[in-house]
């Protein structure tokens, strides 16, 4: 941090009200201005920053997936958009951003680098002890935002859970502390479909009692957990969580006891639920939070056991290379945790890989196992890609040739679609050069 502005935070009272906080006094012309994902949001700060931007000189926004009201594409006249992914809300300006393709295992090491830039980070806290606070529903990268930047502005949020672990942040980190809001963002799990309840099914049946699973957020996913339910003494080991977790704790599904690794515990990079799932995991202790370098780690899922991870994907083509980035010219996903997981669930002793999808798009005009995925980024490579299921069946293509690998995924395609693909696949082995 310069000195110029060390003196002006060092001068003031520990904290100040929200009503006071003038960003003009700390953005410098060039900054880049981030803060933590999803419900990691501090609203009242990124609220306040919007409402200032005709006083600050030019700068850019960072940020991942959001799911506030915050990104708007008009700010493009103010603000440079510096995009990590395209989920939730960020969809609406992602269009006119700078994309950072960037696997969620090395985001940390890229701000601590000083590769991925950040000069001013937004958080939000509350106290936990004596020269403490916690971050209360984040940890991903949030720590590494927090070390790289050259001013941390916090906002004192009373409502957060007081978690500990990767969470916890040092009060000489926090440069500039202002209070004034108590909102938290609630993502409350949305209503699978029946197509990925049929999915979800499948991807259950290969799930055995004691494995440790990965699920992320989304309608897949929480299909998934819910087909889970007569499971028994799973672990869970994920990026995120949702309110989910919390059912299966309570029905006796999740127990942590057999992970090999933190036992008893819900290892997590963030809480992307609601009050129902922030309760839990402060009422009960039974949630660590840690950062993207531990929970996205291959040398910490070498060391899990019978680690299954469950991750979806935009389109497959017929050699099981993934895209979960692009789709109708648009960004929409990320490279995220999807490789990140992809093969800690192949590393894991007794693990395994399981990408999942419903065989076409929700009218049925599209399949989303494709012949090519043509000029639309590659997310996974197909050396990666272990396992695969719609809701006509499973393919299992570590091992297989090419052409096993196109016969296996054409079977699961939707079945108005499998007469295309059979003739398309025929160009795609002239193409590659394989009969």
């Amino acid at each position: 941090m310069s000195q110029e502005i060390r003196s002006v935070t060092s001068m003031q009272s520990p904290s100040q009200l929200l009503a006071q906080l003038r960003f003009a006094d700390y953005i410098q012309p060039g900054d880049v201005i981030g803060w933590p994902q999803g419900p990691g949001e501090p609203l009242a700060l990124t609220q306040k920053l919007v409402e200032q931007r005709a006083a600050l000189p030019p700068c850019a926004l960072l940020f991942g997936l959001s799911v506030s009201n915050t990104l708007q594409p008009e700010l493009s006249a103010h603000f440079q958009f510096h995009a990590l992914n395209g989920a939730g809300t960020a969809r609406k300006v992602t269009a006119s951003a700078a994309i950072f393709p960037s696997h969620v295992s090395t985001i940390p090491r890229l701000f601590r680098s000083g590769k991925l830039r950040i000069d001013i980070a937004l958080i939000q806290v509350v106290p936990v002890s004596a020269g403490k606070y916690s971050l209360g529903v984040i940890a991903d990268f949030t720590q590494a935002m927090i070390d790289s930047a050259r001013v941390v502005i916090a906002i004192i949020n009373p409502a957060l859970p007081r978690l500990g672990a990767d969470a916890l942040v040092d009060a000489a980190d926090i440069d500039v502390l202002v209070e004034g809001d108590d909102r938290i963002l609630d993502m409350p799990d949305a209503q699978p479909s029946d197509v990925e309840r049929q999915v979800a099914r499948q991807v259950a049946a290969l799930i055995p009692d004691r494995a440790t699973v990965q699920l992320g957020v989304g309608t897949l996913p929480t299909a998934v957990a819910e087909a889970l339910v007569d499971h028994r003494e799973l672990g869970v080991h994920s990026g995120v969580v949702s309110d989910v977790l919390v059912s299966l704790v309570e029905k006796g599904v999740v127990s942590n006891a057999h992970k090999g690794l933190d036992a008893g515990l819900t290892v997590t990079g963030g809480l992307f639920g609601t009050q129902r799932l922030r309760e839990f995991a402060a009422q009960h202790n039974l949630v660590s939070l840690r950062c993207a370098d531990y929970t996205h780690s291959l040398a910490t899922a070498s060391a899990l056991q019978c680690f299954h991870t469950v991750n979806s994907a935009i389109e497959i083509d017929l050699t099981g290379q993934v895209n979960a980035e692009v789709a109708g010219g648009r960004y929409l996903g990320a490279l995220g945790g999807h490789a990140d997981f992809v093969r800690a669930g192949t590393l894991s002793p007794g693990g395994r890989s399981i990408i999942a999808i419903p065989s076409a798009t929700a009218d049925g005009k599209h399949s989303r196992l494709v012949a090519s995925l043509g000029m639309r980024p590659v997310t996974t490579s197909r050396g990666d890609v272990d396992i695969v299921v719609t809701e006509y069946g499973v393919a299992h293509l570590q091992g297989c040739s090419l052409n096993e690998r196109i016969r296996q995924l054409i079977a699961i395609a939707h079945p108005d679609h499998r007469e295309t693909l059979e003739k398309q696949a025929q160009d795609i082995k002239k193409a590659q050069g394989f009969q």
